[in-house]
């Protein structure tokens, strides 16, 4: 079953997984302040969100991709504040100043999971929201529809949920939700395929 590109107005989680119209996991923008770490080809949420009435920053190292979400934006007739450079380097984020941090499929790229989580906490407000979603690891043992896992779990560096659970706690949040989403366009899949988490920030 083919799945359609969702609205760019929606927030989503991948092309093949429930979005946020269902899991609810950003929620209501309207008014708050929020960045987005790293953008995907083709769907960037920092525009989705702005559309929805969010004040809408994003990052990203890649020229190409940073160029390809503001023509997005251009398009969409709305503003979003993009900045070039390494996820973890958010300088230019005031201290407790975001409503919402929104990483995608981005959290298994980066070297220092622990330094991004720091970061990530010092610019959200107190009790504000972390949503990330990631590749499952359980998905990474295998190869495409293979029914025998080909890696162990958490080899190649795949996030476990394990090791994300405990990089939160270290980094001062409380884990609120968290989703296993099997595809849509594969209902025979033995695992899910992707992982979904939202984290509360804890302390000022």
């Amino acid at each position: 079953m083919a799945v359609s590109e969702p609205p760019q107005h929606t927030i989503s989680f991948g092309p093949h997984v429930a979005n946020d119209a269902e899991l609810r996991l950003v929620g209501d923008v309207k008014g708050k302040r929020v960045l987005e770490l790293g953008l995907p080809y083709g769907h960037a949420n920092s525009v989705a969100m702005a559309q929805s009435g969010a004040r809408a920053m994003a990052i990203d190292n890649s020229s190409e991709r940073i160029a390809l979400a503001r023509r997005t934006a251009e398009t969409a007739e709305v503003r979003v504040e993009f900045h070039q450079a390494e996820l973890a380097d958010m300088g230019f984020v005031t201290s407790s100043s975001l409503d919402l941090v929104l990483c995608i499929d981005k959290l298994n790229s980066v070297d220092d999971i622990d330094r991004l989580l720091r970061q990530v906490h010092r610019v959200l407000k107190s009790e504000a929201s972390f949503v990330a979603v990631v590749e499952h690891p359980a998905a990474a043992m295998f190869d495409n529809d293979d029914a025998v896992a080909r890696r162990r779990y958490g080899a190649d560096g795949a996030l476990t949920i394990g090791e994300l659970c405990m990089s939160l706690q270290r980094s001062n949040f409380a884990l609120d939700l968290l989703y296993e989403l099997m595809p849509l366009n594969a209902p025979r899949a033995l695992v899910p395929t992707t992982l979904a988490i939202r984290a509360r920030k804890l302390g000022s």
